[in-house]
């Protein structure tokens, strides 16, 4: 910012420091570019893909600068050539005959030009058939399953191909892979998939395969063929987009609850509890909504309000309130530190009132439960609005103070789960369907299971994925996770006396807690998931719990250590372990424990179906050598007797990149700061070993 407002030597000295520090971070790309262009668009050239293909065309720059400009940008310039870019292109526009003067009329002609030239090429595109190998079976399993009367199972639609299609005896057996994977099979259950969602082929009964009207009467043509693949391969990048996330919740309707102080000593509560709002301050910078980021906010308000405060907690509220906040959220109000005044129920998404004369343009319409005066425990936070969902404790103590009317209104808004089926476990989970049929009968069976596995082989992406499935829906009610360390304990678990103001007070446990509240639900089932189960001390952690968590031992009640009571657990509850077989550091599980899981080895997914569709939807060729290299690297630590396959890596190292962001720098950044210190671990004693396979995974990116 101090180069933009003077442009000196000093302050250029400085710029390209910290340029070119930021320059060399994992993954910065050319996104430095476009965060500096957004900081001071009349300033910075943004060097996007687009702008770098406007400004190198002699059409659209003299030819002079092309010629100079263009060798710089075969890579992520550093600071030395990004002002020099910089420069001569805006002594380029002042000095030349064009109809942009300055970086942003600059990227406006680029988008504009670009969008026109990519309409001709969609429509030059869409002229030509993909080449992807399994489009041929496109048509030949529509047309085996209207032989077959719309339905069948798919060996009984893999055998009508290949009596409709004459295939041979070679062509249907040809194996491919390490783990010699049919081709033929894999390939029409790729057909398949495509044509599901596409909308031609039903998935609702499982291992059945169903023709929908669409199905029974389209005609299969190469040109639609490759328009299905097309849409296939983004709705897939799209999905892996979205669902990325480890615990597999980011899409689930939840209520929150917030602390919120209706002006400064509650001044305006009285006004907001009349008019059915709550309101909060910053209305002078106008529209919430308008602002895309946090740091836009802050921006406006040093602008509006003077740049000597950093703004940080008053952009955060502000965005949490017109973006985070939805209707179904609590609201506790508060009266300074000590004392409550009411509780309510948001009932509309954020509005800006333009006409208010005061301060607080920003409402929501809020359901006012409860008014009066309450006192608070313990002392409030100072801010103005606070997210405390994740303070379950003190949620639970507010909620009491209002227990009398708050539980129909929370339950009824927490009830919308999206649903979840095994189709949508296998479309994100890299295993087979023969492996996730296997993987719920024991669960179902044994009732507790541990997912075990090397580092990257996805067994906390899995864990969730696979409870959600069992349930048909993300109901995370049903759900808890926890995670096992050295300092857990039998009190943190089951229950144990707690230090408190006046003494010390008996609390229940989260797997306490978690089985009486499926106790009471009894028709639906309950996963208690726990993360690094081996790293606890699971003789203190479990305590007399070893026999009640037996699949025959369910429901039997037992006098508990530290009350009066008698516990049981329920038969609803299912425990999913999950446990890393490479971490050296850790004892072997106790066997009075052991006996009472059963152990599910979750093994690198480079070969499932999942795992080739994604690496179609990347088409990179340094990534598929990559991928090769760990697969032949995995071969080696499999046959290492000091090792084994618990050590191999798993495919999550790779997982969650996309067409646009993988590069050189990305797939380095893998291979230099995980994979590689990972092999310096395995093979400590063997630098002759590490040295030779971390040039076997340099080479195969390069």
């Amino acid at each position: 910012m101090k180069l933009s407002d003077a442009d000196t030597e000093e302050n250029r000295a400085a710029f390209s420091k910290w340029y070119d520090i930021v320059h060399e971070q994992l993954c910065i790309r050319w996104n430095l570019t476009m965060a500096l262009y957004w900081i001071r668009p009349y300033y910075f050239i943004n060097l996007d893909s687009r702008n770098r293909w406007y400004i190198t065309n002699i059409e659209n720059m003299p030819s002079e600068f092309v010629e100079s400009v263009k060798p710089k940008l075969n890579k992520l310039p550093n600071a030395a050539d990004y002002l020099f870019i910089r420069d001569a292109c805006r002594s380029a526009m002042e000095n030349g005959d064009y109809e942009y003067k300055n970086f942003p009329e600059l990227s406006y002609y680029a988008w504009q030009i670009s969008e026109q030239v990519n309409q001709e090429k969609t429509v030059s595109a869409e002229k030509k058939a993909s080449k992807a190998a399994f489009l041929r079976w496109f048509n030949p399993l529509i047309q085996a399953l209207r032989d077959l009367g719309g339905s069948a199972t798919p060996v009984e639609a893999r055998n009508k191909i290949i009596e409709n299609e004459h295939l041979s005896d070679e062509e249907v057996n040809i194996t491919r892979g390490k783990n010699n994977v049919n081709k033929f099979e894999n390939e029409v259950a790729f057909a398949r998939n495509y044509l599901v969602n596409a909308g031609y082929i039903d998935k609702s009964v499982y291992g059945v395969w169903t023709l929908t009207e669409a199905g029974k009467t389209v005609e299969m043509t190469d040109d639609l063929a490759s328009d299905i693949f097309k849409k296939g391969v983004a709705d897939y990048q799209t999905k892996r987009e979205n669902g990325s996330a480890a615990l597999a919740d980011d899409d689930v309707d939840t209520v929150h609850y917030w602390i919120y102080s209706p002006g400064e000593g509650a001044s305006m509560w009285d006004e907001f509890y009349n008019a059915g709002i709550m309101a909060i301050g910053w209305g002078e910078i106008g529209d919430l909504k308008i602002f895309k980021t946090k740091g836009d906010i802050k921006i406006k308000m040093k602008e509006t309000f003077g740049s000597n405060l950093s703004y940080t907690h008053a952009a955060h509220a502000t965005w949490q309130f017109a973006n985070e906040m939805k209707i179904g959220d609590v609201i506790f109000v508060k009266n300074g530190t000590q004392q409550l005044v009411g509780r309510g129920v948001v009932t509309s998404d954020y509005e800006f009132d333009p006409n208010r004369k005061d301060e607080y343009g920003n409402i929501r319409k809020v359901n006012w439960t409860h008014k009066g005066k309450w006192q608070h425990p313990g002392k409030a936070v100072m801010k103005t609005l606070t997210d405390i969902t994740t303070y379950t404790e003190y949620v639970e103590k507010l909620n009491a103070l209002f227990e009398d009317e708050t539980a129909d209104d929370v339950e009824e808004a927490a009830k919308n789960y999206p649903v979840y089926t095994e189709d949508d476990f296998l479309d994100e989970v890299f295993m087979s369907d023969d492996e996730y049929s296997q993987l719920v009968g024991i669960l179902r069976n044994k009732k507790n299971i541990i997912l075990q596995g090397a580092p990257g082989v996805g067994k906390t992406f899995a864990a969730k994925r696979l409870a959600y499935s069992m349930m048909g829906v993300k109901d995370i009610d049903r759900v808890m996770m926890v995670q096992f360390h050295q300092s857990y304990s039998y009190e943190d678990f089951i229950m144990g006396f707690r230090p408190t103001e006046t003494g010390f007070e008996l609390k229940k446990g989260a797997f306490y807690n978690f089985c009486k509240k499926a106790e009471i639900d009894s028709d639906n089932d309950y996963f208690f998931i726990i993360d690094e189960i081996n790293r606890g001390n699971l003789s203190k952690i479990f305590g007399e719990l070893f026999m009640l968590i037996e699949n025959d031992k369910r429901g039997l009640p037992l006098q508990l250590l530290y009350s009066d009571e008698k516990f049981a657990v329920p038969g609803n509850v299912y425990i999913i372990g999950m446990m890393n077989t490479a971490d050296r550091s850790l004892a072997m599980l106790d066997y009075a424990l052991r006996r009472r899981f059963a152990f599910f080895d979750l093994k690198p997914g480079f070969e499932t179906d999942g795992f080739r569709e994604y690496r179609t939807t990347l088409d990179n060729e340094k990534f598929n050598k990559l991928i090769n290299c760990v697969e032949s690297l995995n071969n080696a630590i499999s046959t290492d007797e000091s090792l084994g396959e618990g050590f191999c890596i798993g495919h999550s190292y790779f997982c969650n990149l996309d067409a646009e962001s993988i590069d050189d720098r990305c797939l380095s950044g893998i291979v230099e700061y995980e994979l590689i210190p990972l092999l310096k671990e395995y093979w400590f004693d063997e630098p002759v070993k590490v040295k030779d396979w971390s040039s076997n995974l340099r080479s195969a990116i390069k």
